[in-house]
């Protein structure tokens, strides 16, 4: 937000920091969110210099600034995460409310720990990870499921693609529990779980993405997986409103959420027929 409103009068950063006797590397690492102005009169002084003079937005900056400078209840996982995850996870835990696409897995907080084990153990040997680091992600995507089932959860929206239900991950066992604990979910009024059948016509994106609703003043952000492997987290307007529209396509293309029950069972059904 601080270098969107930096950028948005076309300041530079060397100037900005030399007016206010900062070094030019301290901004930056502000600006990056790697470190913090301890002193909240830093702050003020930094959006009194961008003409911000809302005094509900300077107490929402400040209050999230604050906040920042605390640790998360993530910490003890972060040996365990790549550091885009450890950037997620912290967006993730302050964001009103989430909407995602995944066309071939089940989407992390709708995983059982089941399904979580087998997906990572997987990947263990290729990816040479430790069985440590295999029961910190599983523990960190259980407790990161709390979001959306404590007494005040977020909103959430799923779409995945009909493939992410005839994957097996684990074995059939472990797809049968998945398969209920996603109806489980779903019928609970703040989420929402749709399909999208590999026979629609539809729209569909090829790459996961996730959106971030935090609220103003920093409005929506976004997480998109790359080609590359690696996950791209930006709130810059064209890439979020890209992604939005990218997700009204999906969500248009998808089952009718009162249908995800009844096509999970058909799935299931169908699979069991080929044993």
């Amino acid at each position: 937000m601080l270098e969107k409103m930096r950028e948005d009068l076309k300041l530079r950063r060397e100037d900005v920091a030399t007016e206010l006797g900062f070094s030019p590397e301290k901004l930056w690492r502000v600006e990056r969110g790697r470190t913090g102005l301890t002193n909240p009169k830093d702050l003020r002084a930094l959006l009194a210099h961008y003409g911000v003079e809302d005094p509900e937005v300077v107490d929402n900056l400040l209050l999230i600034h604050r906040e920042s400078l605390t640790e998360g209840w993530w910490t003890p996982y972060t040996p365990h995460l790549t550091k885009g995850m450890r950037e997620y996870v912290g967006m993730e835990s302050d964001a009103l409310s989430i909407a995602a696409w995944q066309p071939t897995l089940v989407f992390g907080l709708l995983q059982t720990k089941e399904y979580a084990r087998a997906l990572l153990m997987s990947a263990k040997a290729v990816d040479e990870t430790t069985t440590e680091f295999v029961d910190a992600n599983v523990e960190l995507r259980m407790s990161r499921k709390t979001l959306i089932t404590s007494t005040e959860p977020r909103g959430l929206w799923i779409i995945m693609g009909e493939d992410t239900l005839r994957s097996t991950i684990g074995s059939r066992e472990v797809m049968a529990g998945q398969y209920e604990e996603i109806k489980r979910l779903a019928a609970l009024d703040h989420i929402t779980v749709q399909i999208l059948p590999g026979k629609s016509t539809g729209y569909r994106a090829s790459q996961n993405f996730i959106l971030l609703d935090m609220d103003e003043p920093l409005g929506k952000i976004v997480q998109a997986d790359q080609p590359s492997g690696h996950a791209s987290i930006t709130d810059k307007k064209p890439e979020v409103g890209r992604y939005s529209r990218r997700f009204e396509a999906l969500r248009a293309a998808a089952l009718d959420p009162n249908e995800t029950p009844t096509f999970i069972d058909e799935v299931q059904q169908d699979l069991e027929r080929k044993k």
